[in-house]
């Protein structure tokens, strides 16, 4: 989703170009002359020969084009460092994304409930923010190249350290019945009388209760005391602590490498090439989805263990793919990525300008300046910058809003695969590739044609404002429909029907224990699903009281099934097969649909994303735009970016109808949801989040026709002619307008 508050969530905004009056444009060109001038002659007053090219700063730079002497001169143009730029983008993308496809095989590894895995996935923005502030105000006095190539080195390291754990960890095991019930004659006999098979710390025998009565305290408490836990159940710290040092790396390099480009750029191009960029990192998404895709097929100790002696499905509650190898690739990108941001210059020509565009002289720690920057003279221009740009209502009724938007948006592309696979019944590897060759190409087509737009039609900032806001609003009325669009609840024995087939009065009255396995010995923490030919899903072969089987691995039949009696198919067969049954054929139309409905809504909803970029930055002065984006960016990811996750988390853990249970006790992985519910909380949580949003929006169009109606004014109303003489404004109303034209002006 994007539009006005999409587009500034995504922590990424272009940055505004001053244009230049006519009237100063000698005085411009020859002062520039002059200070390039003084550059040179203090560089080969104070450096010796052999010295002056074992570091590129401002000052080489802007005596590059007379001394040819940089060995980085064929990296210093503006075109090299946005392709530069763009790939770097498009690797954080990729990992960023690749984080949220894996959340579910995280929280099935570490068995993990979904609020324990967003505060996982929200430990970036923790990371992110610690030095959000700091580097987007003294990073625009510094290198701003060589701080973005360090970014990308602390993020690689980072998205490495995450899929450390696996090769720490052991092989993974989950709940079977095949490996721990086989009689003397390799038959498995799940449904054994009491004294057949004694009560012990594997079994758990809990008969005749109901299921509401067990919790994970209670099941803890009849394990063997002597269970002591695993020190590799704690191996989940290393993934948070890898994805915080993740968004420490990101910090610089969203902030900087805009105004970088914004510094140096023409005023007309500069919405091209961020609607280009933008474009470009959608890339980054679409294949983080796709190598998600392509990892989730594979189990997770691929290489290790023989596959084919791997009993469950992708399509099982149980299934872990490959998630750390993904995480491997995605560092190994990264890495290389930050390489060319240490041979670039920390200033550029100006496009269509012959010279070099000199910083300011307390940018510049090569002159003898009595004003040279230092820390702390910067620090003391912090506050006062704070208060300005607080100050400016549009700027603060966005960010209100943004926050709001932001929440939605984090919940909606962290659990929306999720949301596919119990609502719809889709695999993880399914989900994600879906959304990464259908929903993500259809969101950078629309950013693309969004900048077009812009670009050919000129949009001012009220226009701008109002043509993201429509998009927006439209996209979001495509929510609405989704609440109709759904599958029904799996049938499962027991949790959603009874074991005569017929729907639970209530899910408080269900129980998993009755007359047709009362004489079995079955766990209640087990989870090792059955299907019957009558469509119904047994929790165990236990449960559906089974007594024999045959066959082996993933082709084993359980035979004389006495729940499947409660419920006969027409066939007449007794029999279960491994796995959950498969949806009604009405599932897969629903699917479709939504499919269809999510495309739409994301292509509607970038059309607005480059326009509400560049209103955050055009409602402020333009030496605030580094500070903007970064407050901006510390507000929405510390009210959005870290509670979002966790509380959606919190919400869909509510909807859980069935708990795995850990090795010495306690709640794992959920492994059922309800899908009803899932679907109510999900959707309704984002359309209140995203509908509160619009309030503020409508104020700040409000706030920005009345800012610069002045402006639209004389645009629409040209001098005119009177007596024969043209009427002009006065040199006050002059020098104002500029002023505004200069701060705010057209995209």
């Amino acid at each position: 989703m994007s539009g006005l508050f999409e587009a500034i969530s995504a922590g990424v905004g272009p940055v505004t170009e001053t244009r230049q009056q006519l009237c100063y444009s000698i005085g411009y060109m020859l002062s520039q002359q002059r200070n390039r001038l003084k550059v040179c002659i203090f560089r080969k007053m104070s450096n010796p020969p052999e010295q002056a090219d074992e570091r590129l700063t401002s000052q080489e730079a802007l005596c590059l084009k007379d001394t040819g002497a940089s060995k980085y001169q064929w990296c210093s143009t503006l075109k090299l460092f946005i392709v530069a730029l763009s790939f770097a983008y498009f690797s954080k993308a990729l990992s960023g994304t690749y984080m949220k496809s894996s959340i579910t095989q995280i929280e099935r590894r570490f068995d993990l409930s979904s609020s324990h895995t967003g505060l996982i996935d929200c430990s970036f923005e923790i990371g992110n923010l610690l030095f959000l502030v700091a580097v987007s105000h003294f990073g625009a006095k510094l290198h701003r190249p060589r701080l973005i190539g360090a970014g990308c080195l602390l993020m690689a390291v980072g998205t490495g350290l995450i899929g450390l754990p696996h090769f720490f960890m052991g092989r993974y095991k989950f709940d079977t019945v095949i490996q721990s019930a086989m009689n003397e004659n390799g038959s498995i006999s799940p449904c054994l009388e009491h004294p057949k098979q004694p009560i012990t710390q594997e079994t758990l025998l809990i008969p005749s209760l109901d299921i509401d009565a067990v919790t994970p305290e209670h099941i803890t408490l009849d394990i063997n005391t002597g269970c002591v836990k695993d020190p590799q159940s704690y191996m989940w710290v290393y993934v948070f602590l890898g994805n915080a040092l993740r968004g420490i790396g990101e910090t610089p390099i969203t902030p900087l490498g805009i105004s970088y480009i914004d510094d140096f750029a023409k005023a007309d191009n500069s919405a091209f090439y961020i609607a280009c960029l933008q474009t470009i990192t959608l890339l980054g998404p679409m294949f983080g989805f796709l190598l998600g895709s392509m990892c989730a097929r594979l189990y997770v100790d691929i290489g290790f263990v023989d596959t084919d002696s791997v009993t469950i499905t992708p399509n099982d509650a149980r299934w872990v793919g490959a998630w750390w190898l993904g995480f491997l690739v995605s560092s190994a990108i990264m890495l290389l990525a930050g390489l060319p941001f240490w041979y670039f210059p920390r200033s550029l020509p100006k496009q269509g300008e012959e010279h070099m565009v000199p910083l300011p002289p307390q940018e510049q720690p090569g002159l003898p300046d009595p004003h040279a920057s230092k820390l702390a003279d910067i620090a003391k221009g912090f506050v006062p910058s704070l208060k300005k740009l607080l100050g400016t209502p549009a700027y603060f009724l966005l960010l209100c809003g943004s926050v709001l938007k932001f929440n939605s948006l984090i919940g909606l592309f962290t659990f929306k695969a999720k949301y596919m696979e119990q609502q719809f019944g889709q695999s993880a590897s399914r989900a994600n590739f879906l959304i990464g060759v259908m929903n993500l190409p259809a969101f950078a087509v629309g950013i693309f044609l969004g900048g077009l737009l812009m670009k050919r039609y000129k949009f001012s900032v009220v226009s701008g404002a109002q043509f993201s806001f429509v998009t927006s609003f439209l996209a979001y009325l495509l929510l609405l429909p989704q609440f109709e669009i759904k599958c029904e609840n799996s049938q499962v024995g027991g949790l959603t029907v009874s074991y005569n087939g017929s729907p639970q009065v209530s899910y408080e009255e269900h129980t998993l224990f009755s007359e047709c396995n009362a004489g079995c010995s079955c766990s209640l923490g087990e989870w090792d699903p059955v299907c019957s030919e009558n469509g119904i899903t047994y929790m165990s072969p236990c449960l559906a009281g089974c007594t024999s089987s045959s066959g082996s691995g993933r082709n084993t039949v359980f035979h004389n099934c006495s729940c499947v009696m409660a419920c006969p198919p027409e066939s007449g067969s007794l029999s279960v097969t491994l796995g959950q049954c498969a949806r009604n054929p009405a599932c897969s139309r629903s699917f479709t649909i939504y499919m269809t409905v999510s495309v739409l809504s994301s292509f509607i909803n970038s059309l607005g994303t480059t326009p509400g970029y560049m209103v955050i930055i055009r409602c402020i002065t333009p030496e605030l735009k580094s500070l903007a984006l970064g407050i901006q960016t510390l507000v929405m990811r510390t009210l959005g970016g870290i509670p979002a996750p966790v509380y959606f988390g919190a919400l869909i853990d509510s909807t859980c109808l069935k708990w795995g249970l850990k090795k010495c006790g306690g709640r794992g992985a959920c492994r059922m949801y309800d899908s009803d519910m899932y679907r109510v909380i999900f959707l309704g949580l984002i359309t209140c989040l995203s509908g509160s949003s619009y309030f503020f929006v409508v104020a700040v169009i409000v706030l920005l026709k009345k800012q610069f109606q002045r402006e639209e004014d004389k645009t629409a109303n040209p001098p005119t002619k009177q007596d024969g003489l043209e009427l002009h404004p006065t040199q006050t109303e002059k020098e104002a307008d500029r002023t505004a034209d200069q701060t705010n002006g057209q995209f």
